[in-house]
């Protein structure tokens, strides 16, 4: 059996050492346009900062390498430049001698991965604009560096923001330009706000609802003009808006594409044709939460599809059971996670859910170390089905993401999540797991025992509505929400026979178990209630001009021309306290916080 492969790295590679641990007779031959097939692309920003001393550390493997170990024929430079399926072949052109070549197949794998997104932009041929996507971009911006670069403009999303991140712990002044009033579109804002305020405590500055319409030249310099007039003067732009699938040769052999333009493929990897078959970037897959198409370019899928097509090539009986989305980001000392869907795209799709706020440590409070963490939850609340989890924190994110992630591969629902047996010592978690707990307040939810007012529903309160602070008296001097009361928790027991029962009171708090326990109180002495889901933590993220002092000013985010005014060397900012205990000496949200 012979089989061809277009594309190294995560899917071509991981297809051509299955095929041979599996078939040791098979001829095995992976075609790769650039000079390296295997390549840690996910650690190319961070050979940037110096994280990863040594570059060759990146080079996973080498075609020499793949060849003895292996016996797989890697051939570099070498450019699939067309397929002809009723024949079994494809054109082959040698990129550095222009010598070109047939090579006939059995089997085909497609993994040529993704390109750039550019879309057209005046100027975006300039020099100093430079992508991050392989050895060669990421050399490109070393190279820059090593010529005096001091500041920097990014585009992007994931990989923008490592790069932004490892740019400035290179000493650069960064901006990031965003075109959507928020980071990080796979998040919602109120978890995204955390991830910009830790890039804005580290001297970064950020440009949201900032569309860029072009780049011009001004003495080797780059001018990055906005569609709002401002114009940003820099020495390098890493320009990283994300990627589109690279299925020319796919559309040009007559493959069926997606209406993303991915290639369509069934579980087992085969194209509309039986003998071809893609894995990767490269493809569309089914969302494993609503089964309807997506483009979701993530490394582990694409390992995991790669693999799959050598099974089924072999015989063998496996099967791809859609991408849930699962990631994880490092940003200066927050993590940020997310899996599954996120409220927007519920929302867009009609679909019927309930979300859950909660702010717990890493692990307890007692033993050092620790920060609380911002985790969200939306599950449906019929079937209790999970249908994604974000969470930013300082430490503690990645394992509580991934427990989310294999429950919802297990079909679990929020209802299990409350019964989960997860490991507990003090320096690793808590006896009431975070998890756990986001399963405590769903059902809560679910079972009547809390009803939730939200963030967004603050603007459209009834005038008649009754905001009712329960945070210690110094808290409601430093902030709070206006036409608010306060009646600290540890006094409301003492004054609920002076609560109107004809009204319905919008209690709230920092984090929203004070609040809970009020709604609590109040519930069994006939005041109806509603609490603040997630807290004032979470109105303030997603209305931020809240942020003040009561009786001051809110403090709006700088604007466009007062962040270019303002870019200078700033001192990156000592990291948070480990943990923060509210006034007063209960430490809300920890180890036998409510449920």
């Amino acid at each position: 059996m012979r089989v061809l492969i277009v594309g190294g790295v995560a899917a071509g590679m991981s297809a051509a050492a299955r095929l041979r641990r599996l078939d040791e007779k098979a001829e095995i031959i992976v075609f790769e346009k650039d000079e390296f097939v295997s390549f840690a692309n996910c650690g190319l920003p961070y050979h940037i900062g110096g994280t990863i001393a040594k570059r060759r550390s990146l080079l996973v493997q080498t075609a020499e390498s793949l060849r003895e170990s292996l016996n797989i024929d890697v051939r570099i430079f070498n450019k699939v430049t067309a397929i002809h399926p009723e024949a079994h072949l494809v054109e082959v052109e040698d990129v550095r001698s222009g010598v070109k070549s047939i090579e006939k197949y059995d089997k085909l794998i497609l993994a040529p991965g993704a390109k750039a997104l550019r879309p057209p932009m005046p100027g975006l041929d300039h020099p100093a604009i430079h992508e991050l996507r392989n050895i060669a971009d990421m050399d490109g911006i070393l190279a820059a560096l090593r010529a005096g670069a001091k500041r920097a403009v990014v585009m992007g999303g994931f990989i923008g923001i490592e790069a932004a991140e490892n740019l400035r712990e290179r000493g650069l002044e960064v901006i990031i330009v965003e075109k959507m009033p928020q980071l990080m579109v796979p998040l919602d804002p109120e978890i995204a706000f955390f991830v910009q305020d830790e890039l804005e405590r580290h001297g970064v500055k950020v440009l949201t609802g900032a569309a860029v319409s072009g780049f011009r030249d001004e003495e080797g310099r780059v001018i990055v003009m906005l569609e709002n007039g401002v114009h940003i003067e820099t020495d390098l732009v890493v320009f990283a808006l994300g990627s589109t699938p690279f299925s020319d040769l796919a559309a040009a052999a007559g493959l069926k594409l997606g209406a993303r333009g991915g290639i369509v493929v069934d579980a087992q990897m085969r194209t509309s044709d039986p003998d071809i078959y893609a894995a990767g970037d490269v493809i569309e897959t089914p969302d494993f939460v609503t089964g309807n198409p997506s483009y979701v370019p993530l490394a582990g899928p694409a390992n995991r599809q790669g693999r799959i097509a050598a099974d089924a090539i072999c015989g063998r009986d496996s099967a791809y059971r859609g991408t849930q989305g699962t990631s994880v980001l490092k940003v200066f000392d927050l993590t940020v996670a997310t899996t599954g869907l996120n409220e927007k795209s519920l929302k867009r799709a009609g679909t019927e859910y309930s979300k859950v706020y909660l702010h717990p440590f890493g692990h307890v409070t007692y033993y050092p170390g620790t920060a609380q963490m911002h985790f969200k939850l939306l599950f449906c609340p019929n079937e209790k089905k999970i249908f994604g989890a974000q969470i930013a924190g300082y430490d503690g994110v990645d394992k509580r993401i991934d427990v989310v992630a294999t429950a919802m591969r297990g079909n679990l629902t929020v209802a299990d999540l409350e019964h989960l047996e997860l490991a507990y010592a003090p320096p690793y978690g808590a006896a009431k797991d975070p998890v756990n707990m986001a399963g405590f307040i769903a059902m809560n939810m679910l079972r009547g025992d809390i009803r939730f007012w939200y963030s967004e529903d603050y603007d459209s309160l009834p005038p008649e509505a009754v905001i009712l602070d329960v945070s210690t008296r110094n808290e409601f001097i430093n902030w709070r929400l206006p036409n608010a009361i306060n009646i600290p928790i540890g006094e409301l027991r003492d004054q609920v026979e002076t609560l109107d029962p004809d009204k319905v009171y919008h209690l709230y708090c920092k984090i929203g178990v004070r609040s809970y326990f009020a709604h609590r109180i109040l519930a069994q002495n006939g005041i109806k209630s509603k609490t603040l889901a997630g807290g004032s933590d979470i109105l303030k993220a997603m209305r931020p001009e809240l942020i003040h002092r009561a009786g001051t000013a809110p403090a709006p985010r700088m604007a466009a021309a007062a962040v270019i005014g303002a870019l200078a060397p700033t001192d990156t900012g000592a990291p948070p306290p480990a943990y923060q205990i509210p006034e007063g000496g209960t430490c809300f949200g920890t180890g036998t916080n409510g449920s």
